[in-house]
């Protein structure tokens, strides 16, 4: 009989990485030796990306690099729109976006983490403008992800202060420790599949609404609210049915959750949110009063979930495509962890314990 322990691996240990530092207990998020904060402050996802992939891959470490690269993957991606919105039809945003993945080659003239994080944005925005019946938008290599991805959804450059907001949210959640889809990749690594199969290995964890499926239902959330006299006996209903809040609270964070703040301060750059961002802030505080009361031994905070909610919505994200927009993002810090798992050359295998029956 092996050592039983947690189900979820609570605390067990797989691998070193240099790569990023949850301190749930601080609340706390390194990225390669820089705080998320300080990352993205001045810097978007292309700078991200180059730090991440420092020392590891071709560009790495060269935001100019990165970026030159990034825009020729989104060209050489154009070329397959025509058959993804064919093969497409009818499935969801994240759906197209695993197909997306499993269309690339695993082998090609450019490295494969410049193909996957081009190829992501241009099969996203295509899906989208699709589904409202309108033509896809061919990229333009020159600009950055976030400038580019913008003006492939609306068919026209966006406000500077938009295209700076969506930047700052593709940089911050491009990686974020051990989670759920990271995990996943560097397992699928682990067997030496190549780096395409453990993306898309780690984008179909990410679908999964326990882990990249919360934003939605945080806008959900506040429409069904409504108003801040409604906030606390709607906490209380919800408490007593069993609701799980969404945006609340972190398995990892026991305080507020770093990218909370970084997201909270872009969203507050966007004019056309004030009254939204307001109303959410009076049902943030009345959502943790609501929580600490009824869960005192518990320490629950905000989460990247709630802001990410308020800016994808202001600029104009559907609700079924955040999920896919989160993947665009974390597309960068998957290649990062496969790289590293590489290195290690150990296939991750581990055991359980039977508890079926045995032959007589």
């Amino acid at each position: 009989m092996l050592t039983r322990v947690d189900s979820g691996l609570d605390g067990v240990v797989v691998a070193d990485t240099a790569l990023s530092e949850v301190d749930g207990q601080a609340g706390r998020l390194i990225v390669r030796g820089h705080s998320i904060g300080d990352l993205v402050a001045t810097r978007g996802f292309e700078a991200v990306a180059a730090v991440l992939w420092d020392g590891l891959a071709e560009a790495g470490g060269d935001e100019t690099a990165v970026r030159r690269g990034l825009g020729e993957a989104r060209t050489r991606a154009w070329a397959s729109v025509p058959a993804l919105l064919a093969a497409a039809r009818g499935l969801t945003p994240v759906e197209a976006l695993r197909l997306s993945l499993a269309m690339l080659p695993d082998t090609d003239t450019l490295p494969a983490h410049l193909r996957v994080c081009g190829a992501l944005p241009v099969a996203l925005a295509a899906i989208l403008r699709s589904a409202t019946g309108a033509a896809p938008i061919a990229p333009d290599p020159a600009l950055g992800t976030a400038q580019d991805l913008l003006r492939m959804i609306r068919g026209e450059p966006a406000p500077p202060v938009f295209e700076r907001a969506l930047d700052i949210y593709l940089g911050t959640v491009a990686d974020h420790g051990f989670n759920a889809s990271t995990c996943t990749a560097r397992v699928a690594a682990s067997t030496r599949a190549e780096l395409v199969s453990a993306v898309l290995a780690g984008l179909c964890a990410l679908k999964g609404p326990l882990h990249g499926g919360a934003p939605g239902p945080v806008l959900d959330m506040l429409d069904e609210i409504g108003t801040v006299e409604a906030a606390e006996p709607w906490f209380r209903r919800a408490f007593a049915d069993g609701v799980r809040l969404m945006g609340v609270g972190h398995r990892i964070y026991k305080v507020r959750d770093p990218r909370a703040d970084v997201l909270k301060a872009a969203v507050a750059t966007l004019p056309s949110t004030a009254g939204r961002l307001a109303f959410a802030a009076d049902i943030e505080r009345a959502a943790i009063a609501a929580l600490r009361a009824a869960k005192p031994k518990q320490r629950l905070d905000t989460n990247v979930e709630f802001y990410t909610a308020l800016l994808l919505e202001a600029l104009a994200i559907p609700r079924s495509a955040f999920t896919a927009l989160f993947a665009v993002g974390r597309a960068a810090g998957w290649c990062a962890h496969v790289f590293e798992q590489e290195r290690s050359g150990r296939i991750i295998r581990p055991q359980s314990n039977y508890v079926g029956p045995r032959p007589a």
